[in-house]
């Protein structure tokens, strides 16, 4: 059985698109380390950024 947590005690990131923080998802369980994004619209907004970037 999963472990009770309370919201607070989550971990928490900065979004690096957007600067918001945001808590640790259990969705996101196996991949926290490699998640930077805190939704959809700013994991967008970062790959229209990337694909303006290349020459």
């Amino acid at each position: 059985m999963a472990k009770m947590r309370r919201k607070g005690d989550l971990p928490v990131k900065d979004c690096r698109v957007c600067g918001r923080p945001f808590a640790w998802r259990r969705k996101w369980e196996r991949v926290w380390a490699t998640i930077e994004t805190c939704s959809d619209r700013c994991r967008d907004a970062a790959r229209r950024e990337r694909r303006q970037a290349r020459p």
